[in-house]
């Protein structure tokens, strides 16, 4: 279990050139997860979000739109970003922009001080050049383009031809810090997970590491170099810099001391920018890399990744407005190994919705609650002696909160849920094998009736507090209805510990109707 120390998670911080779909989504929900569970855990929680809004590609679309880029990012994010956080219930603590004078000030130190201690230098480079990644690519990571692009070496990622550029830059002398990245690999083995992502990395840096690119001087929208304002900061490394800009690196060393390092969560598609280049860089300024850096899979859509330019991008709301956030979360967090690839079917989403939440979470829910109002005129009541039954769902609870929080440890959040739903399971089958409607007709068995509820009930306040970093809304519905509230305090402050200490909603305690927490859903979108 946590002990009470610091857990800063950080989610990539999202390139706002077009609207977030359910790949950034599944992002966002992953880490808040882990920051809702860990604040539950009793550790010193800050997550930490945000958007990317410098770069050639913000700077093409905006002027193809008529406006200016920081009016163009403006838009994007009070309209399409922000409102995500609410769609997806996201409890994230802090919102960095790259455009916020607090990121820029900070970033143009930390610059300032690599070029003081001999980090950077200045070289003339020329390399091919995707302005969808952002990014110069190695030949080995282009395709020869076909249709429209043959003839041309397009970007295996994009599918969009590459520019070949010649500039005079900044270098960041990344290439000497090769050996101490291997060395940190083979000391940290938990650095970069999962395994294949660690091997990936591992292999990338063996090749060999080039010195880094790290300005632009032929279009102006970024941040200035703070000794030559003719170059702007090249854009991945202003981005990478607000996990610690954000946590007070340059404006509160005491909170930045508090906060870093963090857990990063980012998606494997830019797993060398935050595994090889950032450690580096933060290596070189004399700080502390991260805890972990984690990579997870792509949610794939008919075989392919999901991409708003390849026209397979979905929009959050379009889960969301039909089956509700708290279905998008489970559904997510249950139905795709975190870290490997997933796909996404409505068929899917709607047979686990209707099987698990509806049937088997939300189902259970009702009928116990239904049954304490009907049997008991809605008052928990008191527990008699407890049978091997009883015990058995007190053993459940207690080894699925253990087990739950080792697999949230090791980031394993699928694995976390399952153990969970062993609970939901358990507890249906135990109504079922107890009968409670059987035993409401012998006033003899009266006791073992109330210690049948009782104990359901219980199950239900575990389930709550277990299930609540998953599917927020459902539970604190629940939460409500059993009158833990009044008799517990608020569903949040529950501590991840103490779930398995049997008997916490004392008997006497009013509960109430519950509408259903996941209602039934004649049609769904195809």
């Amino acid at each position: 279990m946590a002990d009470g120390t610091s857990f800063y998670i950080t989610t990539p911080i999202f390139y706002v050139n077009d609207a977030p779909h359910i790949g950034h989504a599944y992002t966002e929900v992953a880490a808040d997860v882990l920051a809702r569970w860990h604040r539950q855990a009793g550790d010193r929680t800050w997550f930490l979000t945000g958007t990317d809004e410098h770069g050639q590609k913000i700077l093409r679309t905006a002027t193809a739109n008529g406006v200016t880029p920081k009016e163009w990012a403006d838009k994007l994010v009070s309209e399409s970003w922000y409102p995500l956080l609410d769609t997806i219930d996201i409890s994230n603590d802090d919102f960095i922009r790259t455009t916020d004078v607090r990121h820029e000030q900070n970033v143009q130190l930390f610059l300032q001080r690599l070029y003081d201690a001999g980090f950077i230098y200045t070289g003339e480079f020329e390399g091919y050049y995707c302005v969808g990644c952002e990014e110069y690519k190695q030949e080995s990571d282009l395709v020869q383009g076909t249709g429209e692009y043959v003839g041309q070496l397009v970007c295996a990622i994009h599918s969009k031809p590459v520019e070949l550029l010649q500039e005079s830059n900044y270098f960041f002398r990344m290439s000497d810090f090769a050996e101490r990245l291997l060395a940190l690999y083979e000391e940290r083995p938990e650095f970069v997970q999962p395994e294949s992502a660690r091997n990936e990395v591992i292999q990338f840096v063996r090749q060999g590491l080039k010195d880094l690119s790290i300005s632009r001087s032929t279009f102006d929208w970024g941040i200035k170099v703070p000794w030559d304002e003719s170059h702007v900061v090249y854009v991945w490394f202003d981005a990478l810099l607000n996990y610690i800009t954000a946590a007070g690196y340059g404006s509160d060393e005491e909170a930045f001391a508090e906060r870093w390092p963090a857990t990063q969560i980012v998606g494997k598609d830019i797993l060398r920018f935050h595994a090889v280049i950032w450690p580096a860089m933060l290596m070189a300024a004399g700080l502390e890399v991260p805890k972990r850096v984690f990579g997870h899979g792509w949610l794939l859509v008919g075989g392919e990744k999901m991409s708003k330019s390849k026209l397979t991008g979905i929009a959050p709301s379009e889960i969301t407005d039909t089956f509700g956030s708290d279905a998008f979360r489970y559904y997510f967090m249950r139905a795709i190994a975190f870290g490997q690839d997933g796909s996404f079917s409505w068929e899917d989403l709607s047979a686990r919705y209707q099987a698990e939440l509806a049937n088997g979470f939300g189902n259970l829910a009702s009928r116990v609650l239904a049954m304490v109002t009907r049997y008991f005129d809605g008052v928990v009541p008191a527990s008699g002696p407890a049978e091997p039954a009883d015990v058995a769902i007190q053993e459940t609870v207690a080894r699925a909160a253990a087990d739950a929080d080792a697999a949230i440890e090791r980031l394993a959040i699928q694995d976390a849920l399952a153990a969970i739903w062993r609970i939901v399971d358990e507890l249906n089958g135990y109504i079922t094998e107890q009968e409670p409607w059987v035993l409401a007709k012998d006033e003899a068995k009266r006791e073992r009736l109330g210690t049948v509820l009782a104990t359901a009930v219980e199950g239900l306040r575990a389930l709550s507090v277990l299930l609540h970093p998953f599917v927020p809304k459902a539970t604190t519905k629940l939460w409500s209805a059993l009158g833990a509230e009044a008799a517990l305090g608020e569903l949040g402050a529950q501590r991840i510990g103490d779930v398995g200490t049997w008997g916490q909603l004392p008997a006497g305690t009013s509960v109430a109707g519950l509408e259903p927490l996941f209602p039934r859903i004649e049609a769904v979108a195809e």
